[in-house]
């Protein structure tokens, strides 16, 4: 009987040798005549394991890591192929606690599939959902998809059936060869976040499926997933997976049959940050220079190429086929207030246990870091966690009792974003990391707006002027009236929302922001 051996072909697990292991794998399960089957599987998000390889028994899958190559020999001595003991063995997957007590939604195959085998998605309830969306009314699959309670994922929490609404009852002139569009943001240029990322490496049909039935319920024929230039084994993958996919039927002029059309192109960006932002990446898709546009018109009735578009990003479009599935009161069941379903929390920065946990809203800060991440790697005290990228508000710990939920984390002038959670010890400069904000944003911004081009730049003067003693009362007080300016008179979220991590440091951290005391620098 053949045996499956699952391998990562996820890039954080190629980071750290996956594809040397399988090699090695491979090699020696062939010298020793085993009958093995090689399987390169997406991550399950547990990083600090990686590379984490498991094999298939008539119990579960039974998982080892993080392996070697130099700790193969010894692994099939030690009966790998029958799940057999040995210092690496981690025990049955599913059981693993990171794992176990996760509510997989939108990753519910992540990990466990091969991501470009469409028999194997297909095993794994892949296509329910958009076998049910081709049989009804667009109307109808954008009803459910607003009775679920989706809510864009990709930072601004826009109910997503909505938006599908607003495209579905735009206008549009056939005859000048106007067509809706589904564009798919995968520009994923936070630091601490790969959820993205993980979806199309390793579980692209997912993200296909979800857009499909996007197509289908608005009448867009023509959709673009834009992936960002630093990830080409996702870009690999989701070109093969399209291309599959459209030999299959699942694209092209008759979707499963249905005689509605829908076709996917693939698109890479070229490295710009801004071009995360919704208009700025229409612009880079239309083959010109990545700035801003201002708004309105929204991207929903004039966006790319001046046709009505809808904008999502990766995870919102990959949960909508457990929706058509599972139908929206399912969905709607997991979650608290207004911010309903799974959210994909990805654990980064100095902790212990880094990677991808999926759980429903109202899980709190402290449970996150203390309980799910360990602490710091290093330790250490936790000082501040950054949630929402590099444009995230800082949470100190008296601040931990805050639940993931959208207006939860609104009240305490903070945002969710991306879901990207990257962790500080007590060793952390937090007028430094402010002063990093500011940085980034100059260094990122289009340049159109001068709240984002000029205030950054005077930001980061201000900031140095503050570390060096000069005057700090009085830079304090120009940094805090340059956040003002900033958040409010910025064309985009890169100038308006650079002020949360600055303001979130000044605010709950001000010892921080005294590194001279006052007494020396006035003398």
């Amino acid at each position: 009987m053949t045996v499956r051996i699952f391998v990562p072909r996820d890039a954080a697990a190629l980071a750290l040798g996956a594809d040397r292991v399988a090699k090695a794998l491979a090699g020696e399960v062939e010298t020793r005549g085993l009958d093995v089957t090689l399987v390169r599987n997406g991550s399950r998000g547990l990083h600090w394991l990686e590379p984490m390889i498991e094999v298939e028994t008539a119990e579960g899958r039974i998982a080892y890591g993080p392996v070697k190559v130099s700790d193969i020999a010894s692994l099939l001595d030690a009966g790998l192929a029958t799940g057999g003991n040995h210092a690496l063995c981690l025990g049955k997957t599913e059981e693993l606690p990171f794992l176990k007590n996760q509510t997989r939604l939108t990753f519910a195959r992540c990990g466990i599939v091969d991501p470009l085998s469409l028999d194997d998605y297909r095993a794994h309830d892949g296509l329910k959902g958009l076998a049910k969306a081709v049989a009804m009314t667009s109307a109808d699959v954008v009803a459910q998809v607003t009775e679920s309670g989706l809510r864009g994922r990709g930072g601004a929490g826009f109910p997503t059936g909505i938006k599908w609404k607003t495209v579905l009852d735009a206008p549009i002139n056939v005859e000048k060869g106007d067509r809706k569009y589904i564009v798919c943001n995968a520009d994923e240029g936070d630091s601490g976040t790969f959820a993205d990322r993980m979806i199309m490496e390793g579980d692209p049909f997912v993200l296909i499926e979800g857009m499909a039935i996007a197509g289908i319920a608005t009448g867009a024929t023509k959709g673009f997933v834009y992936i960002r230039s630093e990830y080409p084994h996702a870009i690999a993958t989701m070109t093969q997976a399209v291309e599959i996919a459209r030999e299959a039927g699942i694209l092209g002029s008759s979707v499963l049959g249905s005689g509605k059309a829908f076709d996917i192109e693939i698109r890479t960006g070229a490295g710009a940050y801004v071009c995360g932002e919704e208009t700025a990446l229409l612009n880079s898709l239309e083959g010109k220079r990545g700035i801003v546009r201002a708004k309105p018109p929204l991207p929903a009735h004039k966006g790319l190429f001046g046709c009505p578009t809808v904008i999502n990003n990766v995870i919102s479009l990959a949960s909508v086929p457990i929706i058509m599935d599972k139908g929206p009161v399912f969905y709607k069941d997991f979650g608290m207030g207004r911010s309903r379903g799974t959210i994909p929390i990805q654990i980064a920065g100095n902790v212990k246990y880094g990677g991808l946990y999926e759980a429903a809203f109202g899980l709190t800060l402290g449970q996150i870091v203390d309980e799910i991440g360990g602490g710091t790697a290093t330790g250490r005290p936790v000082k501040a966690v950054q949630v929402g990228g590099p444009l995230g508000a800082y949470f100190p710990r008296a601040l931990f009792d805050t639940p993931f939920d959208y207006e939860a984390f609104a009240a305490k002038d903070g945002l969710i974003g991306h879901a990207g959670i990257t962790v500080f010890d007590d060793t952390a400069d937090m007028l430094k990391q402010a002063r990093f904000a500011m940085e980034f944003c100059a260094v990122e911004s289009c340049g159109k707006c001068t709240p984002c081009r000029i205030g950054s730049t005077r930001g980061v003067e201000t900031a140095d002027k503050i570390a060096q003693g000069i005057e700090p009362e009085k830079n304090l007080t120009l940094l805090a009236d340059l956040c003002n300016t900033m958040k409010f008179g910025s064309l985009c979220a890169l100038g308006g929302f650079t002020p949360y991590p600055v303001t979130s440091a000044m605010n709950h951290f001000p010892d921080d922001f005294r590194p001279v005391p006052l007494v020396e620098a006035a003398e």
